[in-house]
């Protein structure tokens, strides 16, 4: 397999030609040095091969749960491998829902899965059914991948939901992951990580898309001390441990973790209401409200692939948007909005251009 087809989003994401407005990354604005007080470069060195201990309590502390439930990871997508490469074997049968963020899939293709999709419905307003996940589920399952705040649509899975996929899963001897990473852009009733409900169920997360400290690359699960044991041992293969003064910086966050939510809330309420303004005086945008992340996935009536949209955008408008092939929903559109209000501002303007140019 040529390694450009693993994940070919993130393919396109990193090599695309930069925008002059970009609503297409869906990352948080990034921070400076300014929003975490007291930040230094720190020691190159120190004892965290297992993670900084410092880090793994701060972690812990934050979403409720014992020490030896926390593996560290580089970002969410490290540690979504981790989770992967601890649980399955080649040949193992892993669900995935769909529409859904490549990556995952591309880690799973890489570690020799055989991929099972389960339909996330537009017609349901997205939802994840149970029913539906479970009658896709065979002796062979051994792993359930979700997204909550789902990854392009930003819709949540309810914590009774997660419990029914959980219950049945571990009826076959199987496991959940559930990608958390825009959970903490959950600013009201936001649920505990999904770990903290069942051993079965297993919580990835970083400080990446909801505080903007990509660089960083600050990442962990949350699981069952067995697994997060597991996790840790896979992590001795690949990059064996973090950089210390990245680290060091991320524990720093969580102590500034409330100031960079106030931060975030800042940037990703006004953008949704801007978002959301846009979107409803459109009648051919089809659409749902997205209850976290950065990002919302309208249907474009009477558009079956949106690449050529797309590329009508960014070039007549250098705007970019993410076209819908890549979740598997090609009439679709991924619009983000964790960008500074001028950028997503002027970025909507040219969006309405060039859908007033080709309806």
């Amino acid at each position: 397999m040529r390694q450009e087809e693993l994940a070919p989003y993130m393919t396109w994401a990193k090599l695309r030609t930069p925008p002059r407005y970009d609503l297409a990354g869906s990352n948080l604005l990034a921070c400076t040095l300014a929003d975490l007080p007291g930040a230094v470069l720190g020691e190159l060195n120190g004892a965290n091969s297992e993670g900084w201990p410092p880090l793994v309590e701060a972690i812990a502390s934050r979403y409720g749960v014992t020490t030896d439930q926390v593996a560290t990871a580089p970002g969410c997508s490290g540690a979504n491998f981790l989770a992967f490469a601890a649980l399955i074997s080649p040949g193992d049968e892993v669900l995935v829902e769909r529409p859904g963020y490549d990556p995952l899939l591309g880690a799973l293709r890489l570690l020799g899965a055989r991929i099972v999709r389960f339909e996330r419905r537009r017609e349901d307003r997205w939802a994840v059914d149970p029913d539906r996940v479970r009658a896709a589920m065979s002796p062979k399952t051994r792993l359930v991948v979700v997204t909550s705040p789902h990854n392009p649509t930003g819709v949540l899975i309810p914590p009774a939901v997660l419990d029914r996929i959980a219950a049945d899963a571990a009826e076959r001897g199987a496991h959940v992951v559930v990608d958390e990473v825009y959970l903490d852009s959950v600013f009201r009733d936001r649920p505990a990580p999904a770990a903290t409900r069942h051993e079965a169920l297993i919580s990835t997360n970083s400080l990446t898309k909801c505080y903007g400290l990509s660089g960083l690359r600050a990442g962990w699960l949350l699981a069952s001390p067995a697994v997060a044991r597991a996790a840790r041992r896979v992590r001795d293969a690949v990059d064996v441990a973090g950089a210390m003064p990245a680290e060091r910086l991320a524990t720093l966050a969580f102590q500034h973790l409330d100031a960079l939510t106030e931060r975030a809330r800042g940037i990703i309420q006004p953008n949704a209401e801007r978002i959301e303004r846009f979107l409803s005086a459109r009648p051919s945008l089809e659409w749902v409200p997205p209850e976290g992340g950065t990002m919302v996935f309208p249907r474009i009536g009477g558009v079956r692939d949106t690449r050529e949209l797309a590329a009508l955008l960014m070039d007549r408008y250098q705007t970019a948007v993410v076209p819908g092939a890549f979740f598997d929903a090609p009439d679709h559109i991924r619009i983000a909005f964790g960008a500074d209000a001028a950028t997503v501002a002027a970025g909507l303007e040219a969006l309405g251009q060039a859908l007033d140019a080709t309806h």
